[in-house]
């Protein structure tokens, strides 16, 4: 399967090397307390993406796995810096973390790849994780990675079709239930990535029911798609009226409108990324059948753990499946993921660690899903 990354032109970015504390406004969300701090560990530098904290999805997971570290003793000092509203500056705020000397940088999201890709032979002594990303992938994959596996590079990715059969699988399960044969699909930015989640949950809902219809709207093209709360109360709303019962999204901060849209609409949602059942409104929790988790925590946090032990590979992807931990779902609404239902995914779940189902990662009729 080839992923056709299209690669902008990215200048090789000057800073400062005070940047990164400039870029916080005056505050830094990952400072170190000095009763934590262990002078043994490692500094870590963190480039949040668009939504930055607050999104209570993608870029609060990352943040979680990294106060897990902090936890843990194995951070010296850190700084976080969070990207403007667009998106644009992400690529100068891992540069200057990156100048900055930090043993460990982190850019938390696919977008970052192609910088890293460009840039990374510039830091040979520093560790660079992206998460979901593709700057190691070879030319033959992605068109127009100059600079295939960079060594002190490692690619943080996820198995979402996986989860996300799961969630499509209770989502069914469900409507069945209820007596409905309609349910949605929120993605954020189209592409090859929200796709796996759409994906997977297709097949999800398939294997349960082939007759239940599933709905897909997508907010947009960039990741600008990803911090749009009323695009994604809009194209849920759409999608309840067209007879939906159940949507989950895919669509980071966004996804804030699918819960908004939940409530006025009185139907079901299903989150993504972190537990968001524990996140949302008490006006919204009755109403989130359940969350695909992904879990960026771990894999935050387990690189941190490798880089302080000198193990954290370079050079290649790692990818986190339900067989790896990586991936699950949450069952925090038991008043709606009920025991039976539970029981069901559970029985996929194990299927899907032995292999006998197999996700696929993307369907013909996707655009960005082409064959080599």
């Amino acid at each position: 399967m080839k992923a056709t990354w299209r690669l902008p032109t990215v200048a090789m970015f000057v800073v400062i090397a005070s940047f990164a504390s400039a870029c916080t406004g005056g505050g830094n969300p990952c400072e170190v307390p000095e009763d934590k701090a262990n002078a043994d560990g490692i500094s870590v530098g963190i480039a949040f993406d668009i939504g930055g904290l607050g999104d209570k999805s993608f870029n609060d997971a990352a943040k979680a796995g990294f106060d897990q570290a902090v936890d843990a003793g194995l951070v010296s000092n850190a700084t976080c810096i969070e990207p403007n509203e667009s998106g644009s500056n992400r690529d100068e705020n891992l540069l200057a973390l990156a100048d900055d000397g930090f043993d460990l940088v982190f850019g938390i999201g696919f977008a970052f790849s192609p910088a890293v890709n460009i840039n990374a032979g510039n830091y040979a002594d520093q560790n660079i994780a992206v998460i979901d990303g593709y700057a190691t992938c070879p030319p033959d994959v992605c068109d127009d990675i100059p600079n295939p596996a960079p060594p002190n590079v490692t690619d943080l990715t996820f198995q979402e079709q996986e989860g996300s059969f799961l969630v499509g699988a209770a989502a069914a399960i469900k409507a069945q239930a209820d007596g409905c044969d309609t349910v949605g699909f929120l993605g954020g930015q189209t592409g090859f990535l929200i796709g796996k989640f759409q994906t997977g949950y297709i097949q999800g809902v398939a294997a349960v029911d082939p007759n239940i219809n599933v709905l897909v709207e997508y907010i947009g093209d960039s990741t600008l798609a990803f911090n749009d709360a009323a695009a994604g109360e809009q194209l849920s709303t759409k999608m309840y009226d067209g007879g939906a019962c159940i949507i989950y999204h895919a669509a980071g901060a966004s996804g804030a409108g699918l819960f908004t849209g939940s409530v006025k609409a009185g139907k079901l949602a299903i989150g993504v990324d972190s537990d968001q059942y524990l996140l949302v409104s008490d006006e919204q929790k009755p109403l989130v059948l359940t969350s695909m988790l992904k879990r960026v925590d771990t894999a935050v946090f387990d690189a941190i753990t490798a880089a302080g032990a000198g193990t954290l590979e370079g050079g290649v992807g790692q990818a986190f499946g339900i067989a790896q931990e990586g991936i699950s779902y949450s069952e925090s609404n038991t008043e709606l993921l009920t025991a039976d239902i539970v029981s069901q995914l559970e029985e996929f779940k194990a299927q899907i660690v032995d292999g006998t189902i197999v996700p696929d990662i993307c369907l013909p009729e996707m655009a960005w899903c082409t064959a080599t």
